[in-house]
């Protein structure tokens, strides 16, 4: 079974229900000690996972799967719970993290190498690749089991084995994750789990980081923790994946079918009340279609309720905490301060402290105001209006972040040239912001990090590549 993280005699911690306030998860409390013990035992599973065969490797990976889909009830209660998650959201996390787990188990026969022409007579070279040893994967709140399942699915593929970080935020939700490897039988240890209280992360996470058999690290979250994260690695020249904050911009071209454009920007923007790293936060519109788009989204969007998660009558659920609410709100203030206009929004309510925010549309955003710069990761969209094309391809660059963007227009090659001008790492022509599939290459650049989850490209990111030669002939010296 997956080693849990063995705690002292009664050290727990509480996660409380974001709406009610009410205590939704006890959890371990892991120390420093813990976290280390649940890397050791990672470190004494890698001979035994790693040398398994590709087709058991790939048979257990499915039998995970399955595990996973049938603690389809309780990844429901414990989202709802623990983050205020809507059951349509912890769902469709659960489908695409068991989607991604059999993406997993369809790579392990695809972990090539190639055979390499080399100038030496005789000298037969290859490229080889290989596990690398064990994996730290940090998991954020926000997408858990999708997001906890990427943090450990290809990695296991490869033969790695993988301690898990939990989120303080979600510590049941993620822990259900590895109950579910555990279900389908991978050696005990491969899949390790760590749940610490929240004042004592920095201290286990670079324990974790500075622990010899950690080889390799990825995380999700925001840019401020994954530069800690990367300097930290970097004193140990750790390699670290990181899939960091966003300001998703999408553009809408005077030519884009306008009610597409405002389906996609509705659901990129408000999905989880806007708390995905891939969230359109900035709507780009040219001027000769500025007007008609924004009623035609405000109409959108303010049939858009927000509701109670345990009752399951609204789209939108709760914020995680009050301190999103008054983040956002912030960010809301200094623009309307500054001459934007407020088109959609209302009052927050719930008892927990006010965290069902309904959705804001902010127009007339510019760029010298925080919302056009920072991330809400909230229930809040700003609308800019462009000049042109090319102004609107300038404002969508003007920014620290590069994970997401999309671009509306009829003219497909049109819409491919913008693509290739903004500076992200994602871009959909006539498509939502926010998509994920398991497949695919997943990441950004600039302030939203470096490297790629996903299919091929996550091969590369969780093995080592090793040059090996076999002499065939004699050797013939210089010396």
């Amino acid at each position: 079974m997956a080693m849990l993280a063995e705690t002292a005699p009664g050290r727990t911690f509480d996660r409380l229900n974001p709406v009610t306030g009410e205590v939704a998860t006890t959890a371990p409390a892991a120390t420093v000690a813990d976290a280390q013990a649940v890397a050791d035992a990672a470190a004494a599973a890698f001979p035994i996972w790693s040398v398994i065969g590709p087709n058991a490797r790939r048979a257990l990976l499915t039998k995970a799967a399955d595990a996973l889909a049938a603690k389809a009830d309780a990844f429901v209660a414990a989202m709802m719970g623990e983050i205020g998650a809507t059951e349509g959201w912890a769902r469709f996390n659960l489908a695409l993290a068991v989607g991604m787990v059999r993406e997993a188990a369809a790579l392990t026969t695809q972990i090539g190498g190639e055979v390499i022409p080399s100038d030496k007579p005789g000298c037969i070279a290859m490229a080889l690749r290989e596990p690398v040893g064990v994996m730290l994967g940090i998991a954020p709140w926000n997408a858990p089991i999708i997001l906890g399942v990427r943090a450990i699915a290809v990695p296991l593929a490869c033969g790695n084995t993988v301690v898990l970080k939990a989120s303080e935020q979600c510590p049941r939700t993620h822990s259900l994750i590895a109950e579910a490897f555990a279900d389908a039988g991978l050696p005990e240890g491969a899949v390790g789990i760590v749940t610490n209280a929240p004042e004592d992360a920095g201290a286990v996470v670079g324990a974790l980081i500075d622990h010899p058999a950690i080889r390799r690290i990825n995380f999700t979250g925001s840019t401020h923790v994954g530069r800690i994260i990367a300097k930290r690695a970097a004193e140990h020249l750790k390699p670290v994946l990181l899939e960091l904050g966003g300001k998703a911009p999408l553009i809408v071209l005077e030519d884009a079918d306008l009610d597409e454009a405002v389906k996609a920007a509705a659901f990129g923007a408000f999905m989880n009340s806007g708390q995905i790293c891939m969230s359109t936060e900035r709507i780009i519109v040219v001027d000769a279609v500025a007007q008609a788009f924004v009623g035609k989204f405000a109409a959108k969007v303010a049939g858009m309720a927000v509701g109670d998660p345990r009752e399951g009558k609204a789209p939108l659920g709760a914020v995680v905490d009050r301190k999103t609410v008054d983040h956002v709100r912030a960010l809301i203030a200094d623009a309307l301060a500054a001459g934007a206009v407020q088109v959609n929004g209302g009052e927050s309510a719930g008892e927990g402290g006010g965290v069902l925010m309904p959705a804001h549309v902010i127009d007339r955003v510019t760029p010298e105001m925080k919302l056009f710069r920072d991330e809400s990761f909230g229930p809040v969209v700003g609308i800019t209006r462009a000049h042109d094309e090319a102004h609107a391809i300038m404002l969508a660059n003007d920014t620290d972040y590069g994970l997401s963007a999309a671009v509306f227009t009829r003219d497909t090659a049109r819409g491919l040239r913008v693509a290739r001008q903004i500076k992200s790492g994602i871009c959909h022509i006539n498509g939502a912001t926010v998509h994920d599939e398991a497949q695919m290459p997943f990441g950004g650049v600039k302030s939203s990090g470096y490297g790629r989850f996903g299919g091929k490209a996550g091969i590369d990111a969780f093995t080592e590549l090793r040059w090996v030669t076999i002499e065939t002939e004699a050797g013939h010296y210089p010396i």
